[in-house]
């Protein structure tokens, strides 16, 4: 029966690193990961000896402003149902 023999060591990867906040305290990595900035964290030491930098922190946009209503809703009460709850019909 053939044998498959695998040799890891001649196995490169190469990822893409964004930071995954302003702080610069973890990193994302595109496989996935999540990695502390931890010196003693095996994945990090790599990011750091690969001299490869990290894409800049994007902050996400912030949420729209929603109208009474809309909080309402989204809560499951209409205007009217708020006011019986609290006796203003």
């Amino acid at each position: 029966m053939p044998t498959l023999t695998l040799n890891f060591e001649d196995l490169t990867m190469t990822y893409t690193y964004t930071w995954a906040n302003a702080e610069q305290t973890l990193l994302n990595r595109d496989d996935g990961a999540s990695i502390p900035t931890d010196p003693a964290n095996r994945n990090y030491a790599e990011f750091l000896a690969s001299n490869e930098t990290a894409a800049d922190y994007v902050a996400p946009p912030a949420p729209p402003v929603l109208t009474t209503e809309q909080k309402l809703n989204a809560a499951g009460l209409t205007v009217a149902e708020l006011k019986e709850l609290f006796g203003l019909t």
